[in-house]
C-alpha cells in the first residue's frame, strides 16, 4: 500500500502525514458546509439541498484536484462570492437564483479560456517577485484576522470598527487550544493543528459549550430541487456583462492571489513561486465554478484554508483525496461535524497566518518603489477582506510609482492590462 501511494504521489509522501493534514484541512474549511447554505438560502434555494450540495461539489471537486494536479489545495463555494450571489445578484437587484447561476457559470467558463489561452500566466509573469511575497504575507494576516474574529477575540465596534472583545469561556477554550498547537510544534509533533482542534472540541462538550448531536446520521441529501436548476441562456444578456466582469475578476484575482500564496508554502514550488502543475490547478478552479454552478451553488474556488493542511506536512494531491472524501462522508455526518465549534478550529488559521508571515524577509522595504505597493497589498487584503481588493489597490500603486518614477518602461504590457482590469473592477 505505502509503496503504490509513493508511486502514485511521490517519494516523500507519508500516508499518515497527509491524511493528517487532509483532515486538518477539512476542520478548518467545514465551516462552508454549513455558512454557504445560510447564506445562499435567503434567495429561496433549499437549505437542506443547499448542505447536500456543498458536501457533494467540495468533496468532488477537491478529490479531482488531487488527482489531477497532485497538490494539497482544497476548492469549495467562496465565502464573499456567497453573499455576492445572494445578496447582491438576488436580493438587490431581483435577478432570480437560475439565472445567478447561469452567471456563476458564464464567468468560470471566461475563466477557463483565460487559462487555457495563457493570458494567466502573462498575468503573473509581469506582476513582480516581491509583490508576490506581499501577497502571501497579506493572506497570512487575513487568515489570522479571521482566526481572532472566530475565536471571538476581535468583534466589531461602531467607533474603531474592531476592538479586543471580553475574555470568555469560548475564547479560553480556543486559546487552550492555540496554546497546544504552539506546544506540539516546538516538539516539532506532526498534526499539531488538528489535535489542537480536537482538544478544544473536547474541551468544549467537558464544559458544556457544545452538546453531542442527537443522531450520528444524517441521509438528507435530496438534491432535486436546486440540481441542474441553471439557466444559462437567462444569463447571456447585455445587462448582466457587469455581474459577469464583477464575478470573473473577483474569482481571477482571488484564485491568483490565493494559489500564488499557497505556493510559496509548499517546498515542490519552482523559483517563481509556482507549483509544478499551476495551469491545471487554474482549469480545475475555473471548472469547479461551471461545475458547482450547475449543481446549484455559487462560484467555487481555491480555498485559502488549505494553508492548515500545507502547515500540518500536506505536500501532494493525497491531501486533497482525504479533505474531498471527508466532505463526501460529511453529507452522512453533518450532526457530527456539525458540532465542531467555529472558536475550535480558529487557531488552526492564527497559527497559518504566523507560518505565512516567513515570506515577509523577502520584500525589501527600503525601496520605496517595491516596499510601498507590498505595503498596500499587505495592509488592503487584511482590512478590505478581499483578496482581489488588495491585489487590485496594490497594482495599481505599483504602476503609478513606476510612473511617478519616470520608469514606465518597467511596467510589463501584461501588468497594463492588469491595471484596466483593475480601474474597471473599481468603477463596476
Amino acid at each position: 500500500m505505502t509503496n503504490l501511494i509513493k508511486k502514485l504521489f511521490g517519494e516523500k509522501t507519508s500516508f499518515s502525514i497527509e491524511f493528517l493534514a487532509g483532515f486538518t484541512t477539512f476542520l478548518t474549511m467545514a465551516y462552508i458546509i454549513l455558512a454557504n447554505a445560510d447564506i445562499l438560502s435567503v434567495t429561496g434555494m433549499d437549505k437542506t439541498a443547499l448542505i447536500a450540495v456543498t458536501c457533494l461539489v467540495s468533496g468532488i471537486v477537491t478529490i479531482v484536484s488531487g488527482i489531477y494536479t497532485n497538490s494539497p489545495i482544497a476548492l469549495a463555494p467562496g465565502m464573499g462570492l456567497n453573499a455576492y450571489f445572494a445578496f447582491t445578484l438576488v436580493l438587490n437587484q431581483g435577478i432570480s437564483w437560475p439565472v445567478a447561476l447561469g452567471i456563476v457559470f458564464v464567468s468560470g467558463f471566461i475563466f477557463l479560456l483565460v487559462t487555457i489561452c495563457g493570458l494567466r500566466k502573462m498575468i503573473i509573469a509581469a506582476i513582480p517577485k516581491e509583490l508576490l511575497s506581499a501577497i502571501t504575507v497579506g493572506i497570512g494576516i487575513f487568515i489570522a484576522f479571521m482566526g481572532l474574529q472566530n475565536i471571538g477575540l476581535v468583534i466589531d465596534d461602531p467607533a474603531t470598527l474592531v476592538k479586543a472583545a471580553p475574555i470568555t469561556k469560548t475564547i479560553l477554550i480556543g486559546l487552550a487550544g492555540l496554546l497546544l498547537m504552539i506546544l506540539l510544534e516546538l516538539k516539532r509533533i506532526k498534526g499539531s493543528l488538528l489535535i489542537g482542534i480536537f482538544f478544544a472540541t473536547l474541551l468544549s462538550i467537558v464544559l458544556g459549550e457544545v452538546e453531542l448531536p442527537d443522531k450520528v446520521f444524517s441521509l438528507e441529501t435530496n438534491v432535486s430541487q436546486i440540481f441542474g436548476k441553471i439557466d444559462i441562456i437567462g444569463a447571456l444578456k447585455i445587462s448582466f456583462l457587469a455581474p459577469i466582469f464583477s464575478m470573473l475578476f473577483i474569482d481571477l484575482f482571488d484564485t491568483i492571489g490565493s494559489l500564488l500564496g499557497l505556493s510559496q508554502q509548499i517546498e515542490t514550488a519552482d523559483k517563481g513561486g509556482e507549483l509544478p502543475h499551476m495551469d491545471r490547478l487554474y482549469i480545475i478552479d475555473a471548472s469547479a465554478s461551471m461545475f458547482g454552478a450547475v449543481c446549484g451553488t455559487s462560484t467555487t474556488t481555491t480555498y485559502v484554508e488549505s494553508a492548515s493542511g500545507i502547515a500540518s506536512g500536506g505536500r501532494t494531491g493525497l491531501t486533497s483525496i482525504v479533505t474531498g472524501l471527508l466532505f463526501l462522508l460529511a453529507t452522512l455526518f453533518i450532526p457530527v461535524f456539525a458540532i465542531v465549534p467555529k472558536y475550535a478550529t480558529a487557531p488552526a488559521l492564527l497559527m497559518v497566518g504566523f507560518f505565512m508571515m516567513s515570506n515577509i524577509q523577502r520584500i525589501d522595504f527600503s525601496d520605496l518603489e517595491i516596499g510601498f505597493p507590498s505595503f498596500i497589498i499587505i495592509l488592503m487584503i487584511a482590512l478590505s477582506y478581499s483578496i482581489s481588493t488588495g491585489l487590485a489597490f496594490g497594482f495599481l500603486s505599483y504602476s503609478l510609482v513606476k510612473i511617478f518614477r519616470g520608469k514606465i518602461s518597467e511596467i510589463k504590457p501584461a501588468l497594463w492590462v492588469i491595471n484596466l482590469l483593475c480601474i474597471l473592477f473599481f468603477v463596476v
